[in-house]
């Protein structure tokens, strides 16, 4: 097996992946129905707190190694961007361009679901003095905090592929190594901008991982076990320590949040998912390539599921809103028994929520891009967010 930091300038296809698709499609699904799911809301006089059933059943924090998969999403994206990024140069694009086209479809329903709950929030306040109103609409839109990270790969993109290109796997030392420093600073000597600064290098580190995206799948398929076990084994020595929380997802009661901001288990968590997806992909790739159900879904899934997921708290918010007037009911604050025999409603009900809104605005899309000269053909093939 040559070495990953060889053939990066030509070994990767440049032809789009459908696991690659699946992947980001399911990594977003899966977060939705996390929230939907197994989001419990506390309604106190000063607005809504949302907690997970792990602050009872703590026991459960092995799920959170497997279904905590923004690692993962920001993972494949790094391919979907490097192959993005060398058809925009091939046709003579510029960076400009290529940003526009990544957000094009992406920021304007996010920014009309942003101003919308934050004008309510304020609109409460001034109107009836309520801030309880401002605290559930920032719950709501709390989801969309990948979207700034987003914005910030994406724009640093052509320059982090102009360094892979040069230094190969060095980058991701150098990024790990600071990582690590700055969770030193921040857990040593109580630095709270050193979080900030793994807000941007560890979701960086899963991002610039992807660029090998290409170079995995070529390798032996040991290499897919060899990150898995690398990754299992550091998140087992980070966690056993005492200062990483096991979950990978934030409870009430441990010390720090892995996530917020993230630290440097998640380059465990990631390296431990993304040789998963290695291993998993020649049987899923199988289906994906001899069963029209597979296709289907998978083309349905990219359809809908970055919409799904900008207004999925929108929708719950609905639901939620509608039994309580129509009804009375509020959901259970605890896990009790009721709790979790109604856990199949809360996945059908804020999906009915949601569908609403989105046909509203795949339509004012859908008549927006008519009204468009037609783009050059592959132009939108190309953009994994063709969906908006």
């Amino acid at each position: 097996m040559s070495d990953v930091s060889t053939g990066v300038l030509g070994a990767e296809s440049s032809e789009r992946d459908p696991y690659v698709d699946l992947i980001r499609a399911f990594s977003l699904l899966v977060v939705v129905l996390w929230h939907w799911v197994f989001t419990i809301l506390a309604f106190t006089p000063g607005g809504p707190r949302a907690t997970s059933p792990l602050q009872w059943t703590y026991a459960l924090w092995p799920l959170t190694w497997v279904f905590q998969v923004m690692p993962l999403f920001f993972f494949v994206g790094g391919f979907a961007h490097l192959m993005v990024w060398r058809k925009t140069r091939a046709r003579g694009g510029s960076w400009a361009g290529f940003v526009w086209g990544r957000l094009r479809r992406l920021l304007p329903p996010a920014l009309i679901l942003i101003g919308f709950w934050l004008a309510v929030g304020l609109a409460a306040i001034l109107l009836a003095h309520n801030t309880w109103v401002i605290h559930a609409a920032l719950l709501i839109i709390s989801p969309l905090w990948f979207l700034g990270i987003y914005l910030i790969l994406v724009l640093i993109a052509p320059m982090m592929i102009w360094l892979h290109e040069r230094w190969g796997a060095l980058i991701l030392v150098f990024l790990v190594g600071l990582a690590a420093q700055m969770d030193i600073l921040r857990f040593a000597r109580d630095t709270t901008w050193a979080g900030l600064v793994n807000l941007v290098c560890i979701w960086a580190f899963c991002h610039q991982l992807g660029f090998f995206y290409r170079t995995m799948v070529d390798a032996y398929r040991r290499l897919g076990w060899m990150m898995l076990f690398s990754g299992m084994f550091t998140l087992l020595a980070l966690t056993g320590t005492g200062l990483y929380p096991r979950s990978m997802v934030g409870v009430p009661g441990d010390n720090i949040s892995n996530m917020g901001p993230p630290t440097l288990a998640m380059v465990g968590l990631v390296m431990l998912q993304a040789g998963l997806a290695l291993l998993l992909r020649p049987p899923v790739l199988r289906r994906l390539e001899s069963s029209r159900r597979w296709q289907w879904f998978n083309t349905v899934a990219n359809n809908f599921a970055l919409p799904v997921y900008l207004f999925h708290t929108t929708g719950m918010a609905i639901a939620i809103g509608l039994l309580y007037l129509l009804f009375g009911y509020l959901p259970p604050s605890t896990p009790d028994l009721v709790w979790w025999l109604t856990r199949p409603l809360w996945l059908l009900l804020p999906l009915l929520c949601t569908l609403p809104i989105i046909y509203l605005f795949s339509g004012r899309v859908t008549r927006k891009q008519r009204s468009r000269p037609v783009a050059p053909a592959g132009e939108d093939a190309a953009n994994p967010e063709h969906a908006w």
